[in-house]
Parts: C-alpha cells; sequence; structure tokens
C-alpha cells in the first residue's frame, strides 16, 4: 500500500522546501520528492553559488583598484579553481542546512523521479525501481531550466549555459553574452571584472529590458565604461566551434551580417519550466499559454487537490516570489484564507556591479496605465555615505501616483541597492503614501538616504542636491 501524506510536493527549490516547511508547521504529515539535490537550482546552480562568484569578482575588482583608497597589495591575482571551490562549498553548506530542515520538521523525503499518476497519487522511480505515495494535496514545484538556441547547443566546453559557466573548465579570454537579462549581465560583470573582454548581444533595443528606461541607460554608460561591448537590436544568428573558440554570425540592427570570434559564449535567453514527463497530461493540468501551469492567484490549478509554484508557472521567476506563492498555496490548502499573491509587490535584483534593483511599475509602465504621476530621482554623488565608500555612481527614482501619493514604483541602480530595495518593498506591501515616506527617519550616514531624498524630489523637496 502507497504511503499517505496530506501534502507530497514535487520539487525541493525554494518553492518546494518552503512549502513544505510551512506545511509541517500547520501539522500537515507532508513529503517532498527531489531527483536531485535539495535546494533546487536556486541554492545548488543559481542564486545562492553566482553570488559567491561576484563576492570574489567583487573583493578582485576593489584588489586593482586599492590605490584610490590609500592602500597597496601588490600585483592582484587570483586562481579560477579556487574561486569555483568557494562557490561550491558555499551550495553544499546550504545544501546540508536544507537537508536539516527537513529532518527537523520531520518531512519525509523521497529522492528520485516524480510522476503523477493519479490527480493524489506520485509514482517515484530510483534506480529502476518505482514506489507510490499518495496525499490529499499536491504542489508542483518542478521548476524551469535554461532556454537553449537550437544553433547553440549547450557543451559545457564552448558554449555555456548558466550551470556551465558557474564551473569552468578554463578562464575565457573573449566572452560573448547572448541575452541581458539577470543571469547575462551578472555573468558579464563576473567575468569582465575577472579579466575576460565581454561582448553583450541583445535583440531588444535596450539592456535589462525589464527594468526603468534610465535604469538601462545607465547600465549601458556603466558597463561601457568597464569596457563591456554592449550591442543592442542585434541577433546571434550562428555559433560555430572552431579548435580555439567559437565563430558567431552576429546580426546588426542595419541588416549586416559579421562573423566574430570569442574563445566562449554563454546563453542567456531566458528560461523553460520543467513539465515534460510529470504527469500532467495523466491528471488534466492545464498549461497556460506560454507552456507554464495555469494557476489562479492561490496556486490552484485547474484539478481539485493540485497547486503550482514558482519557476514552473507565470514569472517573474524569482526564487522569493516562489517562496511567497508557497506560504500562500499552503495556506490555502490547508483551509487558511492567506492574502493573494500582490505582483506589484514582487521585488527584483540584479547582482551584476552596479546592482539594480527594482518594484512596483516603471514610468512607462505607469503612464500606460493612465497615472498622473509625481517622479523623483536622487544620485548617488549627492549621499555622503557613497562618496566615503568610493561608490558615488548610480541613482534611485520613485514614482509616485499624483493624485493619492500612493508609491507605484521604484528603480535603483548603485552600490548596495539589492539591501535597499525592500524598504520600499515593505511600504508597498504597507499602502505607504509619500507623506509617510517624508516623516520617516533616516539613519545618518547611509546610502538609505538617497531613499528619502527621491521621495522628496518626487514632490520637489531634496534637501542634499
Amino acid at each position: 500500500m502507497a504511503d499517505s501524506y496530506d501534502l507530497i510536493v514535487l520539487g525541493s527549490g525554494p518553492g518546494g522546501y518552503v512549502a513544505a516547511i510551512r506545511a509541517a508547521q500547520l501539522g500537515l504529515k507532508t513529503a517532498i520528492v527531489e531527483r536531485e539535490l535539495l535546494g533546487g537550482i536556486c541554492l545548488n546552480w543559481g542564486c545562492i553559488p553566482t553570488k559567491a562568484l561576484l563576492r570574489s569578482s567583487e573583493i578582485y575588482h576593489y584588489m586593482k583598484h586599492a590605490d584610490s583608497f590609500g592602500l597597496s597589495a601588490g600585483k592582484p591575482d587570483f586562481d579560477l579553481a579556487k574561486v569555483i571551490a568557494r562557490s561550491r562549498g558555499v551550495a553544499k553548506q546550504l545544501n546540508q542546512g536544507v537537508t536539516g530542515l527537513m529532518k527537523k520538521h520531520k518531512i519525509t523525503v523521497h529522492f528520485g523521479d516524480g510522476k503523477l499518476v493519479a490527480k493524489d497519487k506520485i509514482a517515484v522511480t530510483k534506480d529502476g525501481a518505482t514506489t507510490e505515495i499518495s496525499a490529499k494535496n499536491i504542489i508542483i514545484a518542478t521548476g524551469a531550466r535554461a532556454r537553449e538556441l537550437p544553433f547553440a547547443k549547450a557543451d559545457g566546453d564552448r558554449i555555456w549555459t548558466y550551470r556551465h559557466a558557474m564551473t569552468p573548465k578554463e578562464m575565457p579570454t573573449k566572452l560573448l553574452v547572448i541575452g541581458s537579462g539577470a543571469i547575462g549581465v551578472e555573468f558579464a560583470s563576473f567575468y569582465n571584472d575577472m579579466g575576460a573582454e565581454v561582448t553583450i548581444v541583445e535583440m531588444l533595443d535596450r539592456i535589462v529590458p525589464v527594468e526603468d528606461e534610465e535604469v538601462s541607460a545607465f547600465m549601458t554608460k556603466a558597463l561601457t565604461k568597464q569596457g563591456m561591448k554592449i550591442r543592442t537590436k542585434t541577433g546571434v544568428q550562428k555559433i560555430e566551434k572552431t579548435a580555439k573558440g567559437i565563430k558567431a554570425e552576429i546580426k546588426d540592427p542595419d541588416g549586416k551580417v559579421t562573423t566574430e570570434e570569442f574563445s566562449h559564449v554563454i546563453v542567456a535567453v531566458g528560461i523553460v519550466p520543467n513539465v515534460e514527463n510529470i504527469g500532467l497530461e495523466t491528471v488534466g493540468v492545464e498549461p497556460d499559454q506560454r507552456y507554464h501551469i495555469k494557476t489562479d492567484e492561490y496556486g490552484r490549478t485547474n484539478v481539485p487537490g493540485i497547486y503550482a509554484i514558482g519557476d514552473v508557472v507565470a514569472g517573474p521567476w524569482l526564487a522569493h516570489k516562489a517562496m511567497h506563492e508557497a506560504v500562500i498555496a499552503v495556506e490555502h490548502l490547508a483551509g487558511q484564507h492567506p492574502h493573494a499573491m500582490d505582483r506589484n509587490n514582487i521585488p527584483g535584483c540584479t547582482y551584476c556591479h552596479p546592482q539594480i534593483a527594482s518594484v512596483g511599475l516603471t514610468e512607462a509602465k505607469a503612464k500606460e496605465a493612465g497615472y498622473e504621476l509625481k517622479v523623483g530621482k536622487f544620485p548617488f554623488i549627492g549621499n555622503g555615505k557613497a562618496i566615503a565608500l568610493g561608490e558615488p555612481e548610480g541613482f534611485i527614482k520613485t514614482v509616485f501616483d499624483a493624485k493619492t501619493g500612493e508609491l507605484l514604483g521604484a528603480h535603483m541602480v548603485g552600490a548596495e541597492v539589492t539591501e535597499l530595495i525592500q524598504g520600499y518593498v515593505i511600504g508597498k506591501t504597507l499602502e505607504t503614501t509619500e507623506a509617510e515616506l517624508m516623516g520617516t527617519i533616516f539613519p545618518h550616514p547611509t546610502i538609505s538616504e538617497t531613499m528619502h531624498e527621491a521621495v522628496l524630489s518626487a514632490y520637489g523637496r531634496p534637501l542634499h542636491i
């Protein structure tokens, strides 16, 4: 007879393991099915180990500019194998942490390939043996994988996805990055800081295209100043491996096609949800138009008792969004009354150099929605802490509804903005107005003062510019 649970979670990424923990907290007998490593892609091959790599490149960048701080450290150098080993060690430590959390909350972990065989039953196959487990409720949290280009199949040698870029066999000398979303610009920043010659190719008319247009323009100038080549409205048509690297056919905005040589290429053109071979067709779970699983605001699919969260459903495809969806879904299936997800309050963070962070509507999107706006902007060069840190490049932009004072959006680029953005996220969640933000005391000297000034600026009241 199949083992029986109140909830089975298929997949143990940030959404999956958080769902299991919240279910256990609510007294539900819970199991997780995982085919590889607890923590999923984010913890093992994405969010966390990439930040470890970027930390190494950040320190290396400061070492190379030590003289500007009055310091001398000789000629800086690095050991790529040790940089990678540190990143993998961080991922391993956190994987072990998730393992400990499963034990702490008495969550049963079934390792193997899981497949829905009924709306309340999953078959788990490992080493050729299959067992069945059942549950009143099932949460699908199978995540996603890197999207590949048909003419640039990743081989881990010269043609890389993000996963290969985290464990390179050698340091690229001349790197082509296809795609300028978060993954693309983060790896571009890492390898540029480590000494590679980097070119970013983007099909759209600006890099980091989901961000506010002023952020995109700033990043273009900043990355170009760092030595990168930025090519927008440009497409890669063909990749051919050579003895020493790759040849790429690149089509410029004017239609001209050139063939250029690089040592390596990173393909960062989005994700594909992991919906194949998990039994969705068997139980009748409906996909949406983009092949993700269709859900309502609580994570429910069209099949009663089956929920879906994370990268396998509609975006934005971010770990913190998956975690929040996990809590909502579990509390809903447990009979509680959670607030539905508000997608306008999901922050986005990109850990390139300089960092990017945002929440809510861009200025353009707010105008499209028909709002009358109050827009404020404050540069880091007007902030004492940013100057003291040697990080005076950047700005914060706020977008308000002129009629109500509602904070519609906030957009940042500069040092540590991925930490600062949460202040505005809390403000939006609490439905804060401009008056309350203006009346808030910000500590001095901190970069967070730029947040206050950006609000004041929207209403013609900046103090330090």
